[in-house]
């Protein structure tokens, strides 16, 4: 394989990533960081993907292996002098005393296994169509076209079949959204 070859085949590779995972990746950065300043974390992330791709084995899923690589991203950003700064300049003292404590109670826990159960038993009922589709797309977190492959259908029934399943799980799990 020339060299030029392998050089476009790795920028249409990173290209399709950025497509398919960009919003992941922000979602994901905001989410860890509770910044919405997350454009200089995104390309960091991109930039370490690009760099690791050719090393990237295809023994695990790929959504996952980004994953990692962006929680890694966000734990070097707020490990560094830069966030530090922008933390103290940012918040006051008093803000960060008044952060609750994440601990779970017990009590917690039993209500948290209670609803777990709940939604477990709602997935159960669904369908099998309908219980496939969001159980590939929000347990196993595969992307629409995964799932479109796997399921052998086109990405619009993917999108449907999610769609309706998230309609029916909301009409029996009314009770936990409120």
């Amino acid at each position: 394989m020339n060299n030029s070859f392998k050089k476009e085949k790795e920028k249409e590779n990173i290209d399709n990533i950025i497509k398919s995972y960009g919003h992941n990746i922000k979602n994901t950065i905001m989410l860890f960081t509770g910044t919405k300043n997350f454009q200089d974390i995104q390309q960091e992330v991109f930039i370490k993907i690009w760099k690791n791709l050719p090393k990237y084995q295809n023994n695990g899923k790929i959504h996952s292996w980004i994953k990692k690589i962006t929680i890694n991203t966000c734990k070097d950003h707020l490990k560094s002098k830069q966030f530090s700064q922008y933390t103290k300049t940012d918040f006051e003292e008093e803000n960060l005393i008044n952060i609750k404590d994440k601990k779970i109670t017990p009590d917690e826990l039993i209500l948290l296994n209670e609803r777990r159960k709940k939604i477990i038993n709602a997935i159960e009922t669904l369908k099998p169509k309908l219980r496939e589709a969001i159980t590939f797309y929000d347990i196993e977190e595969m992307t629409y076209e995964e799932i479109s492959v796997k399921l052998k259908c086109p990405i619009g029934t993917v999108k449907s079949r999610l769609f309706a399943a998230r309609k029916e799980l909301q009409n029996k799990l009314i009770d936990l959204l409120n």
